[in-house]
This record gives C-alpha cells, sequence and structure tokens, in this order.
C-alpha cells in the first residue's frame, strides 16, 4: 500500500460538488434558504484557502508568543459563534462564553499536549493548531446548544436548576452519540486520515480515542463552566425567587 495521500487534482475535486449543486437546487424547488447554503459553500471556501496558506505560515513559526494568538483569536470567534442562537442575550453573556471555551477547553488541550503527547516543543504548532481547532469548534457547538436550550427553558418558566440540567443534557447530546458511533458507524477523520496515510490501524485507533476523550472532556468542562457563570444573571432575569442548590 502506498504510505502517502493521493494528491486530489482540481478537477477531480469539482466532482464533489455536484451533490452540493443538487441539494441546493432541491432546497431551492422546495422554497427553502437555498441562499443560505451557498453562502455557507462560499465562506466555507474562502476560509479553508486562506487558512492553507496561513497555516503554511504557523507551521513554519518558531513563535509561542504567535500561537498562543492564534489560539486566542480561535477562543473569541468560538465563543461569538456559539451565541448566534441568542443574538437578544449576546453581549451579556459573551464574557462567560469566552471564559468556558478557553477554561475548559484549554485545560484539556493542555492535558493532552503535554501529558499524553509530550509535546516537544510544547507550542509545536503543526500538532497544537488542529488539536485546539477539534477541541474549540467542539467546546463551541456544546455551549451553542446548552445555551440556546437554558434560555428557552427559563422563559418558559422553568427554574434555573432544572433549566441548567436539561441545558447540560442536551448540549452533551452530539458528543455522547459519537462516542457510540464511532467505530461501529463511522470512522473519524483523525483515525481515517491516518490509515490512510499508511498508519497501523491499532495505532490510528489509540489517538482515536485519545481525541474522544479530550472532545468530551472538552465540552462538558466548557458547557459546566458556562451554564454556572451564567447563573447570576438567568437567576436575575427569571428566577429571582430561586435560591435552589445544587
Amino acid at each position: 500500500m502506498n504510505s502517502s495521500v493521493a494528491n486530489i487534482d482540481l478537477l477531480n475535486l469539482s466532482m464533489v460538488f455536484v451533490p452540493v449543486v443538487i441539494v441546493i437546487v432541491i432546497l431551492y424547488l422546495w422554497s427553502l434558504d437555498a441562499g443560505r447554503a451557498i453562502y455557507a459553500f462560499v465562506r466555507m471556501l474562502s476560509q479553508l484557502l486562506l487558512v492553507g496558506y496561513v497555516l503554511t505560515f504557523l507551521f513554519a513559526t518558531e513563535q509561542s508568543g504567535i500561537v498562543l494568538g492564534v489560539l486566542a483569536v480561535m477562543v473569541v470567534a468560538a465563543s461569538w459563534i456559539a451565541l448566534g442562537n441568542i443574538k437578544a442575550r449576546r453581549a451579556e453573556v459573551y464574557g462567560r462564553a469566552v471564559m468556558a471555551i478557553s477554561l475548559g477547553g484549554g485545560s484539556v488541550l493542555f492535558l493532552v499536549i503535554l501529558g499524553v503527547l509530550g509535546l516537544q516543543p510544547w507550542y509545536e504548532p503543526r500538532v497544537l493548531i488542529p488539536l485546539a481547532g477539534m477541541i474549540f469548534a467542539g467546546a463551541m457547538n456544546a455551549v451553542s446548544l446548552a445555551a440556546e436550550r437554558l434560555f428557552a427553558e427559563l422563559g418558559r418558566g422553568v427554574k434555573y436548576i432544572e433549566a441548567r440540567n436539561l441545558a447540560c443534557q442536551a448540549a452533551l447530546i452530539p458528543v455522547i452519540n459519537s462516542l457510540f458511533a464511532v467505530g461501529l458507524v463511522s470512522l473519524p477523520g483523525m483515525m481515517t486520515g491516518q490509515i490512510l496515510s499508511g498508519v497501523s490501524p491499532l495505532i490510528a485507533a489509540r489517538y482515536q480515542i485519545m481525541v474522544m476523550c479530550m472532545l468530551f472532556g472538552a465540552t462538558g468542562f466548557s458547557v459546566a463552566l458556562f451554564l454556572t457563570g451564567v447563573r447570576k444573571l438567568a437567576e436575575n432575569d427569571w428566577q429571582s425567587g430561586s435560591n435552589d442548590d445544587t
């Protein structure tokens, strides 16, 4: 087996857009938001092309300050995007989201690079940045689900503790489902990429175990920190008479 991943030329790559176009046409014919899907793909293409050039530069850098700056930008962006479904309260809870994602995701990230991988140097961008991307993206999605569910439940008059528990449970559904499905329904990206590159499936499985554990830990920590951080705001606005303890 060839141990290197085959290069995809642009003509072959264009073929993968055929099903994309078909789905967009279906959305248009059904009077759904085809424009949003087109905009999403334009953003995806521009962002990935841009990040390819940026990563080429970052992977060559030997400055920890630059790498930490990239991580900070990732956290700031992830926190803002996570609150997109509660625009009316976005500014109020943004600081809590930054705190939750940076502490929850950051603690797991540094455990992995220092304890699990023993990365030398610790800021090796070729490893640190992709792992950070996975962790912060997972935390972002979980905080987004938690925020939407929490404020929806509070808006219905549910007490904070019950709303918090429902929000936490809902936010962890995707990552828990992925634990059930991995290896049975799907081979995740990191494992698939390593196998395609010729790495032993047993070694690839170890890395995927690491990834699944770090995603579960980072999302769980981030959700718990966010829901705890917004408690005062939630109780002041909707639950002023609730003093329940966990």
